[in-house]
């Protein structure tokens, strides 16, 4: 039995569904899935059903973009309660954020000449996270980039015409708002920060796990970052990080992990003493 932990739907950067993520996730012999979007829940009650009908084990969860000491962190947060309203509130807020940066960005494109419209990325992205790929795949559409790459090369990455920064959380209040709806809280892929001087400093405030094996980690890594995790009492974890074609080459299937990097997780999410719970109304 093995898990893949780190999967992206079209309900944020994805390109796959969630029935064609459960649809792969057979396909390479997985037992059990989670769902970590950025900043939303929305794609949770398709996912859950979609996995019961493939038989698949469905482990609720997003992954929120937060900092430490001004680097860029991801916290990945599994069996949140969906209905916990401080969770739903800070979602919402994030939401907003990123509706309010693809307008940034278009602005900014429409000074450059570029005339693309904000309701074009919308209506692409058709969901509550809208993100830069979304912003990519409209420039392609509409003709003013040649492909994916071209888009960021020209426009997107950070210190190009139309990159506008991120709203981001502490890192201490991302693991805070998972814990406080009854999650644990995983630092997803460290081996991109190239700080892992921070690992101690947020292992401190509270995390309960690290990402250890990721498509992006080499064995070296990996290796690595299981000492840490052992060392410092968490959960080492892993996952693809999946985002259907968005990237090119879909990533699930590469990264496998025993189901006994779930049963630890689980282990920790009980010692939170709370339940997940979903609806079909989710952030």
């Amino acid at each position: 039995m093995y898990a893949d932990l780190h999967l992206h739907s079209h309900y944020s950067d994805g390109t796959f569904t969630p029935e064609e993520i459960c649809d792969q996730a057979v396909k390479h012999g997985l037992s059990t899935v989670a769902l970590t979007d950025h900043d939303t829940l929305e794609g949770w009650p398709r996912m859950a059903k979609a996995c019961e009908l493939g038989r698949l084990e469905f482990v609720p969860g997003t992954e929120l973009t937060a900092e430490h000491d001004g680097t860029e962190v991801h916290i990945l947060g599994y069996w949140i309660d969906g209905n916990s309203p401080a969770l739903a509130s800070r979602l919402a807020g994030f939401q907003a954020v990123r509706m309010n940066r693809i307008r940034d960005m278009v602005h900014r494109l429409n000074e450059r000449g570029v005339p693309l419209e904000a309701d074009t990325v919308f209506k692409i992205a058709n969901c509550r996270a809208p993100g830069r790929p979304h912003v990519a795949r409209a420039l392609v559409q509409e003709g003013y980039c040649k492909d994916f790459d071209d888009a960021f090369d020209r426009y997107l990455k950070k210190g190009r015409p139309a990159w506008v920064p991120k709203t981001r959380m502490e890192s201490g209040e991302a693991i805070d708002l998972i814990h406080g709806a009854g999650g644990v809280a995983v630092l997803a892929h460290p081996g991109l920060y190239k700080h892992d001087e921070l690992i101690p400093q947020i292992a401190a405030e509270g995390i309960d796990g690290i990402e250890c094996w990721h498509t992006k980690h080499n064995l070296e890594s990996a290796t690595r970052y299981e000492g840490m995790a052992n060392s410092l009492g968490l959960a080492a974890t892993g996952g693809s990080d999946c985002h259907g074609l968005a990237k090119g080459q879909p990533l699930i299937g590469r990264v496998k992990v025993p189901y006994q990097r779930v049963t630890t997780l689980k282990e920790k999410r009980n010692r939170q003493g709370t339940a997940p719970s979903f609806s079909s109304t989710q952030n």
